[in-house]
């Protein structure tokens, strides 16, 4: 029996598998990328699970975690991380989970506005605490042509950089608050090295121009992230060949004192360091023909893998069928063909693949779809028609470390 087999009998399916194992290659892979002085910060959003957080968070080159909710802060406190050493951020932060990241001993913010940063100020002083912010900057342009743009456009992200000589002043004497740096994250999932190393050293640069045409702080500087790995698809992680020494060589021009400690400077990943790590198993429960088309119906759809659906992405699955076959179909399997994937939800929108190539399935086959662990089940649809959650497993080598689901409950909200 498959182990792939042997793990949906155990915890059934749709199943999530997390390899703890590739977890840890990939933060390896990130740290060799990279110059060693970097701190490297974990983005919960990708997932959030306190397992994967606290692979991340312990051990040779341990990450920070940076989180967006309160939601990733309880995950990223539960997976160990200290509250002191956690980068909170996000465009719509509240007064009220700001007042529970503060209690919790959060004391690193990333700011979108100035509105954003006086918020934070009013919270810590409420506290008697000093809140250590970064500017988060929405740069007039961006170097990369391809790639998920965050930067250089109208955006909720970010203080527009060409507004930033009007503000100086103001964002330097918010009480409660004390300016370090900067936050920069102009771009998603890069394409290529030459487009990532091109956006590092345009936001190194703009850096440096807020430091010394502005006299704004600069004593920590988070360049973002930006790398790429494979989405419910083949691929292999990049590895960076180039980036370390564009990086040193840049930093050397604009923060010569960096490698001495005078400037921190971070980066931030999720996709990468998640994504190859995780695997949906999820079997076929019906196949039919409708008007010439075949649809091969799983009991996984877009409320177990919707990931990024907010993107417009229609995510072309790339399947493979597990090697112990059970589904009721006699012979060898046959050649691939042409299906549309679809789930169990009662919505003509629940479509995981419109026309994807697959070999010829049959009802009960177990199918895999490789690079889900990041923007996987926490990026879904869980509460849409109200399934249950698919069940989560993480391993290490032979060892189920944890087994678990994530579950909700209607609670009475208190008046």
């Amino acid at each position: 029996m498959s182990r792939r087999k042997e793990l949906v009998q155990r915890f059934g399916s749709p199943l999530y598998v997390y390899d703890l194992d590739r977890v840890r290659a990939a933060r390896q892979d990130l740290r060799a990328a990279l110059p060693p002085q970097f701190t490297l910060f974990y983005s919960l959003k990708a997932n959030p699970h306190p397992e994967i957080a606290r692979a991340l968070g312990t051990g040779e080159g341990a990450c920070r975690a940076e989180v967006c909710s309160m939601g990733e802060l309880d995950s990223a406190l539960e997976a160990g991380f200290p509250a002191a050493e956690i980068l909170y951020g996000g465009p719509g932060k509240t007064a009220a989970e700001l007042d529970q990241a503060v209690r919790a001993g959060v004391r690193h913010f990333s700011v979108e506005s100035v509105g954003d940063l006086r918020r934070v100020g009013a919270v810590a002083t409420d506290h008697d605490a000093v809140a250590d912010c970064l500017l988060r900057v929405n740069s007039e342009s961006s170097a990369a042509t391809s790639s998920i743009r965050m930067t250089g456009t109208p955006s909720q992200f970010g203080i527009d950089g060409e507004t930033l000589a009007d503000s100086a002043e103001e964002l330097r004497s918010v009480p409660g608050t004390r300016l370090v740096g900067a936050h920069f994250f102009p771009l998603s999932n890069a394409r290529d090295e030459e487009s990532l190393i091109s956006e590092f050293r345009q936001s190194i640069e703009a850096a440096a121009r807020m430091r010394d045409e502005l006299g704004l702080p600069m004593r920590f500087l988070d360049i973002g992230g930006g790398f790429a790995a494979s989405y419910a698809g083949p691929g292999e992680r990049p590895r960076y060949q180039k980036l370390r020494g564009e990086l040193e060589q840049t930093l050397d021009v604009h923060f010569p004192g960096w490698r001495e400690g005078e400037v921190q400077i971070a980066c931030e990943s999720g996709r990468y360091l998640v994504g190859d790590s995780g695997e949906l198993l999820t079997r076929v429960t019906n196949i039919k023909t409708s008007r010439g088309r075949k649809f091969v119906i799983l009991d996984a759809g877009i409320n177990t893998f919707g990931g990024m659906a907010g993107l417009g992405r229609l995510l072309p699955l790339s399947i493979t069928v597990d090697a112990d076959r059970t589904g009721t179909g006699e012979g060898e399997p046959q050649g691939d063909e042409l299906a549309t994937l679809v789930g169990p939800l009662c919505t003509p929108g629940d479509i995981l693949g419109r026309n994807v190539s697959v070999p010829a399935l049959s009802e009960g086959d177990l199918v895999t779809i490789p690079n889900a662990g990041a923007y996987g089940a926490t990026a879904s649809l869980l509460h849409f028609l109200s399934r249950p959650a698919p069940a989560e497993v993480l391993v290490s080598g032979d060892e189920v470390v944890s087994a678990t689901r994530l579950e909700t409950a209607r609670t009475r909200v208190p008046e």
